[in-house]
């Protein structure tokens, strides 16, 4: 599931995610956008690849991502975690 701006900074596994954040391109701040949401029974991204051993990481278990832009060059950040 999708949620737009501010709704969707609790729909995480872990910790709410912050309005903010650093903009890992340019440095300023970067503001919420969307955050992606795996809670029900369709497929999930780590279903797309398997985790290696080899230094070929991969996602686990379903994942919630917030994705922001920056306030200064509008380049995306995402910040992301796993149940």
């Amino acid at each position: 599931m999708i949620y737009l701006g501010k709704k969707g900074l609790n729909k995480t596994w872990q910790e709410d995610f912050p309005k903010k954040t650093k903009c890992v391109h340019c440095g300023k701040q970067a503001r919420i956008g969307f955050t992606y949401f795996e809670d029900d029974d369709s497929e999930f991204v780590c279903q797309l690849y398997e985790n290696q051993k080899d230094k070929k990481y991969w996602l686990h278990d379903c994942c919630a991502v917030a994705v922001y832009f920056c306030e200064g060059c509008l380049e995306p950040t995402a910040l992301y975690n796993q149940a």
